[in-house]
């Protein structure tokens, strides 16, 4: 069994090289992924103890650690220290597709840790005090671009460290880009309309909107559409770029909210019941909270009735509190009208025909 172990070969190498390399590996990975572990729970602790968002963060990048990672990193460094190849040129070939094996490991760990870190970064400092970010859209795109960037940077030092021309291979990239953005141009017009909605902020998510025939809540806005939730419940995603060309009532941000009724009094209403029947609907409305009285007038003379107009103001902008309050208000006016004796106008036209010589004067009353 020692005598296998030692004159015993597979690849080039002894089992007991390999049975080294493999201990030698595992040992390495759970050091790695021990340290990892044990760092990380110091780090959280601290965060929770002190508060400081830089131990926060810091347990944001260590959470980024992957085990399949390091356990790949671990085994291809062991194999560093075992011969592969018959030939000095075939070691140093296998050599160097492992070190480009390692470099490129090491390398997506990297890049894990780096955007990890910008991108908890970015969200603590969007969302201080714990509150909402006051530009969530905004902070998508960040989120995205920081590590787009960062995945890009390791494929270019990738192609670096492998023999790629970086410089040519960029130089290809900006022409190829432009044929790209062509194909792509709706894409971008709505990543671009998505970079709009959150630097000019018409809407942020949460509020209601209404553009065109729709409206509803506003769930999502993403890179390239707007996901709405509309007020029958089914979920409506549009366009960034073609919802902007929308004209958008954002009725979230809506402070008061103007309210003009009005009704009808028949013609032959005694004329002394009019200036008070105005001042009664002027009392009810101005008894009613949160409200500000504007103005409240006869307006004009219709095709059969008196018109009325009254102009008040809700300073709670929400669609259930004056519908509330205008119901009172109806309420109140019907009963003041049946202590005033008076009625609302109906659709009705009297017509009087002038009597001619030796019949009597007709008087016709319909209703249209």
């Amino acid at each position: 069994m020692i005598d296998w172990f030692q004159h015993g070969e597979w690849l080039g190498n002894t089992a007991l090289a390999w049975v080294i390399a493999g201990a030698g590996a595992l040992a390495g990975y759970a050091v790695m992924r021990g340290a990892a572990a044990i760092l990380g729970a110091r780090l959280r602790t601290l965060a929770e103890r002190t508060r400081r968002p830089g131990f926060a963060i810091a347990a944001d990048v260590v959470k980024a650690t992957r085990g399949w990672l390091l356990l790949l990193i671990a085994i291809a460094v062991a194999l560093d220290f075992l011969h592969f190849g018959s030939t000095d040129k075939d070691a140093l070939a296998v050599l160097r597709w492992l070190h480009l094996l390692t470099y490129a490991l090491v390398g997506i760990q990297v890049a894990l840790y780096a955007s990890a870190l910008l991108v908890s970064w970015l969200n603590r400092s969007a969302r201080r005090d714990g509150a909402d970010p006051a530009n969530p859209v905004m902070l998508g795109v960040l989120t995205w671009a920081v590590q787009f960037v960062v995945w890009v940077t390791l494929v270019l030092a990738l192609l670096a460290e492998g023999g790629v021309n970086i410089t040519a291979f960029v130089a290809s990239l900006g022409v190829g880009g432009v044929a790209v953005a062509l194909a792509l141009q709706n894409v971008l017009g709505d990543l671009f309309a998505s970079i709009s909605i959150g630097l000019d902020k018409p809407f942020v998510v949460g509020e209601f909107i209404a553009f065109g025939t729709e409206q509803g809540t506003v769930t999502k806005v993403g890179i390239k559409s707007t996901r709405i939730q509309s007020l029958s419940g089914e979920e409506m995603a549009i366009s960034n770029s073609v919802l902007l060309k929308e004209l958008i009532h954002n009725h979230s941000r809506r402070r008061e909210r103007r309210i003009v009724f009005t009704f009808r009094l028949p013609f032959d209403t005694a004329r002394d019941k009019i200036p008070t029947a105005i001042e009664r609907v002027r009392g009810f409305i101005e008894a009613e909270k949160p409200t500000r009285f504007d103005r409240g007038y006869l307006s004009g003379f219709g095709d059969w009735g008196l018109d009325f107009e009254f102009v008040y103001y809700v300073l709670d902008p929400s669609y259930n509190v004056f519908v509330e309050i205008q119901q009172r208000i109806n309420l109140k006016m019907l009963e003041a009208w049946g202590e005033l004796g008076i009625e609302f106008a109906v659709p009705a036209r009297k017509l009087h025909a002038a009597p001619e010589a030796g019949s009597p004067g007709v008087q016709v009353s319909s209703a249209e």
